[in-house]
């Protein structure tokens, strides 16, 4: 169902490029090209050892990614706005105009929901949005895609928002989301939906895939780390503005992600059945929760106490 054989995937020293690149290369199907501002990075390193071919590439610089496509015939892109912010638009387009022209017959680009538009001006999530723009614009050109919404990471439970020390000794985390279930994904299985999206392609042509292994509500994540970690783990509801208000870069951007899911996506479960339809692996929380107590803990004991 598909005749694509050599892929290029962008970002790929990234968390979803690189889960790409380690799933693509697992089949054994795909040649895989990594394009990298990075090429001698430990990261990148790795993956040429894993036999990805690894090129020097920067998505402000066109005549590099066409140079970056010659041969390929599939392309796994993703863009990063926490990193560039206002130019990560011009370089989703710069990769959308370069595929035109090459001989990539499909390509999956990882975008997001178009927060304004679907909110009714309500809410505005720069880096759902600034995605979602480069999804329309690649539909605009008729790019033989497939549109992927990946999910909110696992990981983010450690890296960003672990359980902190309350006064009376319990932990908490606390987030703007309510009761509303919370769609959430480890980081590594994207590469495997993807891999699946790959292997069928002509059958996601112009489709939008949401990449999802479980959805859950705050508390019921909250009771598996208990479980998991053997610490009263709890979640506290924390309003919107005051956690817009919270000292730390883009905390009104997340705030009103959070707020985004609470009212405008009640459920993701046709999302869920399709992701463990392409990737029957993929982990549900209590799953990845399992081999990843140990992070947890650890990130716990270093965060600061509340």
């Amino acid at each position: 169902m598909s005749n694509v054989s050599r892929i290029l995937v962008t970002g790929a020293t990234g968390a979803q490029g690189g889960s790409v690149t380690r799933h693509l290369l697992h089949t054994g199907k795909y040649k895989v090209r990594c394009l990298t501002r990075r090429p001698h990075s430990n990261t990148a390193v790795a993956l040429e050892r894993l036999g990805a071919e690894v090129v020097a590439g920067d998505l402000n610089d066109p005549v590099a990614l066409r140079a970056s496509l010659r041969d390929c015939d599939g392309v796994f892109g993703v863009t990063d706005f926490w990193e560039h912010h206002d130019k990560e638009y011009l370089q989703g387009c710069n990769l959308v105009d370069a595929i035109f022209g090459s001989s990539v017959q499909h390509t999956v680009l990882s975008t997001l929901p178009n927060t304004k538009q679907l909110s009714g001006g309500r809410i505005s999530v720069p880096h759902f949005d600034t995605k979602a723009r480069i999804e329309e614009y690649a539909r605009s050109r008729q790019l033989a895609a497939t549109y992927v919404h990946v999910a909110f990471y696992y990981e983010n439970f450690i890296r960003h928002f672990p359980p902190r020390l309350q006064r009376d000794g319990s932990y908490a985390f606390s987030l703007p989301q309510g009761t509303t279930t919370l769609a959430g994904v480890a980081v590594e299985d994207v590469g495997g939906v993807i891999a699946g999206i790959f292997a069928e392609s002509f059958w996601y042509r112009d489709k939008t895939i949401g990449i999802v292994g479980d959805e859950l509500r705050c508390d019921e994540y909250a009771q598996i780390m208990k479980l998991a970690t053997g610490r009263p783990i709890v979640y506290r509801y924390l309003a919107h503005n005051d956690f817009a208000a919270l000292d730390f870069p883009g905390a009104k951007d997340l705030a009103d992600m959070f707020e985004f899911n609470r009212l405008y996506i009640p459920n993701r479960q046709a999302d869920l059945a399709k992701s463990c339809e392409l990737y029957p692996e993929i982990r549900r929380f209590e799953r990845w929760m399992k081999t990843n107590v140990g992070a947890l803990e650890q990130a716990m004991d270093q965060a600061p106490a509340a």
